[in-house]
């Protein structure tokens, strides 16, 4: 007897290595990070936190990315919007939330850090500060440290389009394409630094800017996760290889204001935000795994119902939580004695 021979054609996510169930799990990061975000601009209307810095828009750039690395080996310096991308490496929805309440618990900083400005150790999420662009130098030192320690791991950077206009950057890449280290540097390119509009930060493509670092530079749909994928899946293998960083310029759109403090209407109209929704990832993939047979309206109603009530819950929990004690804002700033010795 000969065996039977399965024609069917192999789904998009297939091709790339993916199981069914890994591109669920992807829709599902990329709901929780949308209705995490979502209900913490409401918070902070509200009163209850200070301040919010948004990604909607930006997820499927960066649970592609995630996805495509290794969560126990490598190195991952995310910027100021990457919620999708800290939730799909292990950090929880109750994290998120003690830190934007600037709670004793929060793993990022004990509620000393603003929010967005990640830090986990164990998961190799390196801490991020305020001004853009710093975390390029470092993830350049953690990618020449694997290097050196013949490590199977790569440095992986995010920023935001304003951000690769900054010295640090420049100097960063240079420094990595000279030493050819396995480092991937994410350029979120939606399409504004705060208020100034990409036509008016840069001349040319951000992605093209690498043949002068001397590695490859690629320009994808970053509202696209299954070629996030793809692409952050392909940098990586290259860099184990010992042939160097890519640079990947993930182009969207930030559909929300800069931060709760922007009033992004003086600077873009209603009908341009309104027209780049119509190209919002989310139904975009969801429409995908709904086309492959993978996901119902009936599972995503029910999805939606499950991350509500976890929100909620671990609303709760962090408004609950204690804040620090008045004596932790000067730990880490001066020199603490211990055992009659100054460190």
């Amino acid at each position: 007897m000969t065996p039977e021979v399965n024609t069917r054609q192999k789904t998009r996510h297939e091709s790339l290595g993916l199981s069914d169930e890994q591109a669920v799990d992807m829709y599902r990061k990329m709901r929780l990070a949308r209705m995490y975000d979502e209900r913490a601009l409401l918070l902070q209307r509200a009163g209850k936190i200070n301040f919010h810095v948004s990604g909607i828009g930006q997820e499927a750039a960066q649970i592609g990315a995630a996805f495509a690395l290794d969560k126990e080996k490598d190195y991952f310096l995310p910027y100021y919007r990457d919620y999708g991308f800290v939730l799909s490496v292990g950090m929880t929805i109750r994290e998120l939330m003690l830190a934007i309440f600037a709670k004793a618990e929060d793993p990022n900083s004990g509620g000393r850090q603003m929010p967005g400005h990640f830090g986990c150790k164990r998961l190799r999420i390196v801490t991020g500060s305020s001004p853009v662009a710093t975390q390029v130098p470092h993830a350049v030192g953690i990618a020449l440290a694997a290097k050196m320690r013949n490590e199977e791991a790569v440095s992986f950077v995010t920023l935001g389009d304003g951000s690769s206009n900054q010295g640090d950057f420049h100097e960063g890449c240079n420094f990595a394409g000279v030493h050819k280290l396995p480092m991937i540097v994410m350029v979120e390119n939606n399409q504004y630094a705060i208020s100034v509009p990409l036509d008016k930060q840069v001349a040319g493509r951000i992605s093209d800017r690498a043949l002068g670092y001397g590695f490859p530079g690629v320009r994808i749909d970053g509202c696209d996760v299954l070629e996030v994928y793809r692409t952050v899946k392909e940098a990586r293998e290259r860099a184990l290889r010992g042939e160097g960083p890519t640079l990947i310029e993930a182009v969207m759109y930030r559909l929300a204001p800069h931060s709760t403090s922007d009033n992004d209407m003086v600077y873009r109209s209603k009908e341009e935000v309104e027209m780049n929704w119509k190209n919002d990832a989310l139904p975009r993939y969801k429409a995908y795994l709904m086309e492959c047979g993978l996901w119902s309206e009936e599972e995503d109603a029910q999805l939606i119902a499950d991350i509500k009530s976890m929100v909620d819950r671990d609303i709760a929990y962090a408004e609950q939580a204690a804040f620090p004690a008045g004596e932790e804002a000067l730990r880490h700033v001066y020199a603490e004695e211990e055992a009659g010795t100054w460190r």
